[in-house]
């Protein structure tokens, strides 16, 4: 037995002795060794070789690949590195140029492009489709097309793109750059409108593949991936009862760190966190049961399939650049468990807005059990963050949302306790609670607050973990309101009037909040960061400190507020992470407060 262990000690310091930097150029070659002399030319060549403690190191250039690794980390002090090489700009596209563009005699353009060109899948033919999406009455397809990086938009036929032109949230005055494609048992025949442009002269590209950075395997570990420019890839609709393929995405893994990267241009969702597909993939479409029976029994066959802290979630993502993706900025149903979500920037979701569905944010996230979701810039979409199901244990804090047209936060038949704190509100609604045992604390709601009881069963969990400690019905209530700035404006819904008079709800606790009437609330995009000014003729109350013993129990799960490591919650720094006054804390946000315009976001 010594001697095994003896072996086993030799084979782990020879392992880590031997940990090795991979180097990947277009002009490199994958019959290479990979060292800095002699490069691989492709990232997922690389993919192939990379083992724990290996650096991947892309120089500059464009790689239009699908990267799909075969190994990830030991743990999180030997994992993989994929990484732009510093100072250097490396695109991960998952498309291809088209160039044979020919005009026709109605002003259109039409290229005819081999169906080999696609690969094993052609998105032109695959339609958009999954459990609580909408086409809206008719097939809409994976595919993009793209004039210099702007996508165009489908039409169901020919003649529409010959005489439509839309109007969308992206283009309010209209847009022709329309595109509608045709194909036989050989060719894909492509029919765009390019508006002035000559697609001869210009840089015309199209999805080919359905993700750029995907494990077809799951449980692929401690993978890191860092300074990538990604786009353009032909995903798929991300229900939570399916497998979810992001353009980049971890399937069903544990302790990906995804850092520092732009990441833009995907046909649903950008980031996906999701489960994997055996434990159930659109079952809902299917109609056996209504929606929330077919979750509850994902949500047990996950369980079953090793959905826990040891095996799945644990995740970072920091420092990103999310947009013009039209589902998600961010998704993830059960892999965003214990995860630490932060400093990301997320704009420009579902803009084009050709079809709807009901998983639509710049982040959705299902069963983020223990999630720490805090200091995001999250505008322009439809809406900011959705924390929809088993939000037991998550705290969304510090997070700047504006912009989104229905609403900033939304939780979603979720049973507490979770924690929404320090938070910059500013959408015409700021928040929507159909979920019971939340805590709202230190936030600037400047927005209608909604409330809504529901008629669905959904799981509670057994604390800091993802096993079910029972299923409830739905009461909405139990949820506590501290140290809150309030912005009370004509009209329904402001303040905390959505609260009043329910039925068959659960009461809530309302301590020191401030109620501001008609506040001037002005927000500035600046080039180095984004401004809050913020005029109040009220006095902003001064409350005391919100700790554990305070918030209390919560009456579904008798679980108390709780950090994931079981320190009790104490909500002692600001929005900018200032200690806060241990005996009189400022309602709101901030600390202090000043006549001058706050910076709420340094632009990097």
């Amino acid at each position: 037995m010594k001697k095994y262990y003896l072996f086993v000690f030799s084979v782990c310091c020879t392992f880590m002795s031997y940990a090795r930097e991979l180097h990947v150029t277009p002009q490199g070659c994958d019959a290479s060794e990979g060292g800095i002399d002699t490069p691989l030319r492709t990232i997922n060549r690389a993919a192939q070789l990379a083992l724990p403690g290996d650096t991947v190191t892309v120089h500059a250039g464009t790689y239009r690949e699908w990267v799909n690794p075969l190994h990830g980390g030991w743990d999180a002090q030997r994992r993989i590195l994929y990484r732009a090489a510093e100072g250097e700009k490396v695109e991960l596209k998952g498309s291809e140029i088209v160039q044979n563009w020919k005009k026709e005699k109605d002003g259109i353009w039409k290229a005819v492009v081999p169906n080999s060109f696609f690969g094993e899948s052609n998105p032109f033919v695959t339609p958009i489709e999954g459990d609580w999406f909408d086409n809206q009455g008719w097939v809409q397809h994976t595919a993009e097309v793209y004039l210099n990086d702007v996508s165009l938009y489908e039409r169901p036929n020919r003649e529409s793109v010959v005489n439509d032109t839309i109007r969308s949230r992206r283009d309010p005055e209209g847009s022709r750059l329309l595109w509608y494609a045709e194909v036989d048992g050989e060719n894909t025949t492509i029919y765009a409108r390019f508006g002035e442009a000559d697609p001869r002269k210009e840089l015309i590209e199209v999805t080919v593949r359905p993700t750029c950075f995907y494990p077809t395997r799951e449980g692929i570990n401690y993978l890191t991936i860092r300074g990538f420019y990604i786009s353009q890839a032909a995903t798929q609709w991300g229900a939570p009862t399916a497998e979810q393929v992001g353009m980049v995405g971890a399937h069903w893994c544990k302790g990906w760190i995804i850092e520092d990267n732009h990441i833009r241009n995907s046909r649903c969702n950008g980031i996906t966190l999701g489960k994997q597909c055996s434990t159930g993939h659109n079952l809902w479409s299917q109609r056996r049961y209504d929606g929330a029976t077919e979750y509850i029994e994902v949500t047990l066959n996950a369980v079953r399939k090793g959905w826990n802290k040891d095996n799945v979630g644990s995740h970072i993502v920091r420092r990103n650049e999310i947009s013009f993706c039209e589902q998600t900025g961010m998704c993830g149903s059960m892999g965003a468990s214990f995860s630490e979500i932060y400093d990301n920037h997320i704009h420009d979701i579902w803009v084009k807005r050709q079809f709807i569905g009901a998983e639509i944010a710049g982040i959705k996230f299902h069963a983020a059990v223990d999630a720490y979701i805090h200091n995001n810039w999250i505008h322009n979409s439809q809406l900011g963050i959705w924390m929809d199901w088993m939000a037991q244990g998550s705290r969304v804090s510090s997070n700047l949302l504006y912009d989104n047209t229905w609403m900033d936060i939304l939780y979603e038949v979720d049973h507490g306790p979770f924690v929404c704190d320090n938070n910059v509100m500013l959408s015409g609604m700021a928040i929507w609670d159909s979920s019971n045992g939340g805590a709202f604390i230190h936030n600037l709601i400047k927005g209608k607050i909604h409330t809504q009881n529901e008629t669905r069963y959904t799981p509670y969990m057994l604390n800091h973990s993802t096993e079910v400690k029972g299923v409830y019905g739905f009461k909405v209530g139990d949820t506590r309101y501290m140290n809150n700035i309030l912005c009370i404006y004509e009209g329904d819904e402001y303040g905390l009037s959505s609260y009043e008079g329910k039925t068959d709800a659960w009461d809530n606790i309302v301590e020191d909040n401030t109620e501001c009437h008609e506040p001037k609330i002005e927000l500035e995009e600046r080039e180095d960061g984004v401004y809050l000014k913020l005029s109040i003729d009220e006095t902003l109350a001064k409350g005391k400190l919100v700790d554990g013993e305070r918030l209390g129990i919560v009456r579904l799960s008798n679980y108390a507020y709780e950090n994931p490591d079981g320190s009790p919650i104490l909500v002692d720094k600001d929005y900018f992470g200032q200690e806060r006054s241990k005996d009189t804390p400022l309602c709101g946000p901030f600390e202090e407060i000043s006549s001058q315009p706050i910076r709420l976001w340094r632009k990097l």
